[in-house]
């Protein structure tokens, strides 16, 4: 019998405690960040019925992304691939008792079966926050600035990303009045804009020529013109002093009151979902190493209303946990992470476990994480396991400490030593716990 193999399933990854505290760190800043802002956090099954997804989810997501299969009743479920549809049922179940607007949030896990790529995975963690309850542009540049927020308080500069603001009731115009597409054409048209920057130019060309068949010939050089588009102004006669081309403006207007100077318009913009009604929005990284979006949301008015409840006005987004640590990775955002337990404490010989044991005790009760080490190995090797740990403090313990109480405290970040009893122990490490400090820098 061959081996068992170490490696996780193909697009996931295993999360020891370096990387977890990594990701701990981002969740951290994101939930800071959102409960500043009043969201309140919830949380959804692994599990959904299949057709939560069928319904408005789009077919490349329900049909080919989606991980699904028959259970032991013989329903078909399926591994949540997003959180949208999740939070809109549940807020359906309750449409009558929530209190209007809403502002909800879950950190959670999704899976989605595609090529795994940087930044792309098959299982990922998200950040999703929503707005129930509220029409127009205000609540729309709300989430754009909660999201922009949640960036800048990892200690980013607004030239380090662009967010780009479009409008989905707007691209329906667009398609129709300017384009010239039927019902069939503007949804096709809508997604292969979508993909535009993922396909070569004439793979793009050849599927454009076929959605506009007969009027092939009119069709590409209007829609050369829209690509080219880069401000409101230059928009067709056809959408302009629209209510969709006004909320953009709006939301463009309320982002800059609000001090967000990297928002701009762009027509190209489409977010492949189904589901998007209104303002949709996307995060983009002008860094060159890693030139790519981030993340986006937009509005969904709808989809609360197909559990069979009256509509909500709905704006939201969802950002992802890799994603926004290659973005911290390319400009140099990292912090320098270690270990929460904030102290080792070693016996410096058999006699003094007892002892050691005691004190552990005693700090923890103090809100001191402490670890003790009951291998009676030698000290220095005791003392290579909490800087292979990177815990920052060592506590010795022995005979002469026990009958003094005054310890020898050691920090393995700044390689200095101290005398302390247990209080002055619990000042010492609490006051200088190194989580988030870029300079907490191992001896080895």
């Amino acid at each position: 019998m061959s081996n068992l193999s170490t490696q996780s399933y193909k697009g996931t990854r295993d999360y020891y405690p370096e990387e977890k505290r990594l990701q701990n760190y981002i969740f951290n800043i994101w939930r800071q960040v959102v409960e500043g802002f009043g969201y309140e956090e919830y949380g959804t099954p692994l599990l959904e019925p299949l057709e939560l997804y069928t319904a408005k989810s789009g077919e490349e997501l329900a049909g080919e992304q989606t991980y699904t299969f028959e259970d032991r009743g013989g329903r078909q479920v399926a591994i949540r691939p997003e959180m949208t549809p999740s939070i809109s049922r549940m807020v359906a179940a309750k449409r009558q008792e929530l209190s209007m607007p809403a502002r909800l949030y879950s950190i959670a896990n999704f899976m989605r079966y595609e090529r795994p790529q940087r930044g792309r995975e098959r299982e990922f963690w998200q950040l999703n926050a929503d707005l129930f309850g509220i029409e127009g542009p205000a609540a729309d540049a709300e989430i754009i600035e909660l999201s922009h927020a949640a960036i800048m308080k990892f200690g980013a500069k607004q030239d380090m990303f662009k967010v780009r603001v479009n409008n989905r009731a707007l691209v329906e115009q667009l398609m129709t009045h300017f384009l010239g597409l039927d019902v069939i054409g503007s949804p096709m048209m809508t997604r292969l804009l979508d993909r535009k920057d993922k396909i070569p130019p004439e793979v793009f060309r050849e599927q454009a020529i076929e959605i506009f068949g007969p009027q092939a010939a009119e069709g590409l050089p209007k829609l050369a013109k829209l690509i080219n588009t880069h401000s409101l102004n230059e928009l067709p006669e056809q959408v302009q002093n629209t209510p969709a081309m006004y909320d953009v403006m709006q939301v463009l207007e309320l982002l800059k009151q609000k001090g967000i100077t990297n928002a701009e318009f762009d027509v190209t913009l489409m977010r492949g979902l189904d589901y998007y009604t209104g303002t949709v929005f996307e995060f983009f990284d002008t860094s060159p190493e890693n030139n790519r979006a981030l993340f986006g949301g937009g509005r969904y008015d709808g989809l609360v209303g197909l559990f069979g409840v009256e509509p909500i006005a709905t704006v939201g987004v969802g950002m992802g946990a890799t994603t926004m640590q290659n973005f911290l990775e390319v400009h140099g955002l990292l912090p320098q992470l270690v270990s929460r337990t904030d102290v080792y404490i070693i016996a410096i010989d058999h006699t003094a476990t007892a002892g050691a044991d005691a004190l552990a005790r005693s700090l923890r009760k103090a809100g001191v994480r402490a670890e003790l080490d009951i291998t009676e190995r030698k000290i220095d090797k005791q003392i290579k396991t909490a800087s292979k740990k990177q815990i920052p403090f060592v506590a010795f313990v022995g005979g002469e400490e026990l009958e003094s109480g005054i310890y020898t405290v050691k920090n393995l970040i700044e390689s200095t030593e101290q005398k302390a009893d247990i209080d002055r122990m619990v000042t010492i490490v609490k006051d200088h716990r190194y989580d988030g400090d870029e300079d907490a820098v191992f001896e080895v």
